[in-house]
C-alpha cells in the first residue's frame, strides 16, 4: 500500500480528489466561479443555436471565432478553478476583425416587435442576442474578479474581461455598420458645451 494514500482518503476509505485536499478557494468565490462557468457554458450553447439561423457569412465568421475563443477561455478558467494553479494554457487576447469606424445618426425604420415564431429569427436579432451575452459576461467577470481570493483564478478571470469587451465592441460595430444599432448624437453646440465642461487639476509630486 502506498504510504501516502491515506492522506487522500476520507473516513469511509474513499479516494478524495487532490483539489479537495488543498482548500485554496473561499466560499463566496466558489459560488461566483460556478456562476461564471455556468454562464460561459450558456453562451457557448446559445452560440451553437444561433449558428443554425445566421445567414450573413460575416456574422457567421464572428460567431465561429468567438465561440472557439470562449471555448478555450472556458477550459482555462475550469483548469485554474479546479486546481488553483496556473492553467496549461495562458489566457489569450481576442482580436476583432471589424473596422472601428462608427456610423452616427438615426434613420427611420419599422417599429420593433417580438418575433411570432422561430422562423422570423434574422441576423439583426441574432447579433443583438450575441451582444447581450458578451456584455453580460464582461460585467459578471468584472464583479467576480473583485471577490476572488485565489490569486491565479483572480488573474485568469480579470484577464478575460478585456476579451469580452472586445467581443462586444466587435458585435456592436457589425450591427452599427448594417444599421441594426444606430447611434444618435447631440447637436454640435450641445456636444461642444459638454466636452468643455471639465478642466485638468494641478498635479503635485507623487508620494514615494
Amino acid at each position: 500500500m502506498n504510504p501516502n494514500q491515506g492522506q487522500n482518503q476520507n473516513q469511509q476509505g474513499q479516494q478524495m480528489p487532490q483539489n479537495m485536499v488543498n482548500k485554496n478557494h473561499g466560499g463566496h468565490e466558489l459560488f461566483d466561479a460556478h456562476e461564471v462557468i455556468a454562464s460561459l457554458i450558456n453562451m457557448l450553447d446559445q452560440y451553437q443555436m444561433y449558428a443554425q439561423h445566421i445567414q450573413d457569412p460575416e456574422l457567421q465568421s464572428i460567431q465561429q471565432r468567438q465561440h472557439a475563443f470562449v471555448t478555450q477561455m472556458y477550459n482555462t478558467i475550469v483548469q485554474s478553478f479546479s486546481t488553483g494553479q496556473d492553467p496549461a494554457q495562458e489566457t489569450q487576447q481576442y482580436k476583432m476583425q471589424q473596422s472601428n469606424e462608427v456610423v452616427y445618426g438615426i434613420k427611420p425604420g419599422q417599429p420593433k416587435k417580438p418575433n411570432q415564431s422561430v422562423n422570423e429569427l434574422a441576423d439583426k436579432g441574432l447579433s443583438a442576442y450575441m451582444l447581450g451575452q458578451t456584455k453580460s459576461l464582461a460585467t459578471l467577470l468584472s464583479m467576480t474578479a473583485l471577490e476572488m481570493t485565489n490569486p491565479v483564478l483572480r488573474r485568469v478571470v480579470a484577464d478575460s474581461v478585456p476579451n469580452f469587451i472586445e467581443m462586444s465592441y466587435e458585435i456592436f460595430l457589425y450591427q452599427n455598420k448594417h444599421g441594426y444599432y444606430q447611434v444618435p448624437q447631440l447637436q454640435q453646440q450641445d456636444m461642444n458645451q459638454m466636452l468643455q465642461s471639465y478642466t485638468t487639476a494641478p498635479q503635485g509630486n507623487m508620494p514615494h
